[in-house]
């Protein structure tokens, strides 16, 4: 094999491996129906994703003035204030801030930010300093197919 067949087939190789992951990128991201919703439709989604994985007494709070909780639900004794972010960009500090004000306003135990999207790393590190619960896309994908409890 010459020199200049070696080169060819490592590029072409290298090219299928891109493609290959590309391709894997572009499926996880690819747009799904969540992504279409407006705003309180996609909160009734995420509703309707945790009527599915047990939770009870799940309640959409009005439009505006909802002090920063979309969704008010219980499971297992415990109470969650929700904060629901159908973006097409990263969740920034602001969600987390929101429900971290709407768990103290709704006497909530914990706070739930659920998106269609993912987290920026400010917000995740936030988060984890606040105890407040981070529900990416992946997250809303395994709790659509049932395979979160």
């Amino acid at each position: 094999m010459s020199v200049t067949e070696i080169v060819i087939a490592v590029v072409a190789g290298a090219v299928l491996t891109v493609s290959a992951l590309l391709f894997l990128r572009w499926r996880k991201r690819r747009p799904l129906p969540m992504d279409a919703m407006e705003g309180h439709d996609f909160e009734y989604y995420c509703a309707e994703l945790l009527r599915g994985i047990g939770f009870s007494d799940v309640q959409v709070t009005s439009g505006s003035r909802d002090f920063g909780a979309d969704i008010l639900a219980e499971r297992d004794g415990v109470t969650y204030a929700v904060q629901c972010k159908r973006y097409d960009h990263p969740v920034g500090i602001f969600a987390i801030q929101e429900v971290y004000a709407a768990k103290d306003y709704y006497d909530r135990m914990v706070g739930v930010v659920m998106t269609n999207a993912v987290f920026t790393e400010p917000a995740r590190s936030m988060a984890k300093k606040l105890r407040i619960l981070l529900w990416d896309r992946e997250m809303l994908l395994a709790l659509e197919k049932g395979s979160v409890s």
